[in-house]
């Protein structure tokens, strides 16, 4: 088992990926971005990029794969939260929002009931609005799970 404390960042769609290198920084806390195509990550010895192929769930895979009882994963993925939560991985939503093994079972099954309402024409309409309390939000749980694992 690993025991030194990292976030592992799902990246393709991330918001918040500024917010996590600077709390990282602060904490000297290493960060993997891993995504299915190439984009720009800062160049410090903390930040790792991975570029996975493009493979249906193979980001979510690594991520799941890396993850342990003190990652943070950084993830809006309901399925790799609940994948990385089953490994003991602290998971938090880019709003801030942590998900819990409490938690996870009734997301999962809100998901694939809104999944078969769009299918069916049902609902329209994608995630809510990202508003600055969330990425406040967001810096604040981030900041105290690592503060957790570091202890």
């Amino acid at each position: 088992m690993n025991d030194s404390p990292i976030i592992l960042i799902d990246g393709d769609a991330c918001p918040v990926k500024e917010e996590a290198y600077k709390v990282a920084f602060r904490r000297n806390v290493p960060v993997t971005v891993v995504s299915n195509s190439p984009f720009r990550v800062p160049v410090h010895p903390l930040v790792k990029r991975v570029v996975v192929n493009d493979g249906f769930d193979a980001a979510d895979d690594w991520i799941a794969d890396a993850a342990h009882a003190k990652s943070v994963v950084i993830t809006a993925d309901i399925l790799l939260a609940g994948r990385c939560l089953k490994v003991g991985a602290h998971v938090l939503s880019p709003a801030g929002k942590p998900f819990t093994t409490s938690s996870i079972g009734s997301q999962i099954a809100t998901r694939a009931i809104m999944a078969d309402l769009r299918a069916g024409g049902d609902i329209i309409g994608g995630p809510a609005p990202f508003f600055r309390t969330d990425r406040s939000r967001f810096l604040q749980s981030l900041d105290e799970v690592l503060a957790r694992l570091s202890r």
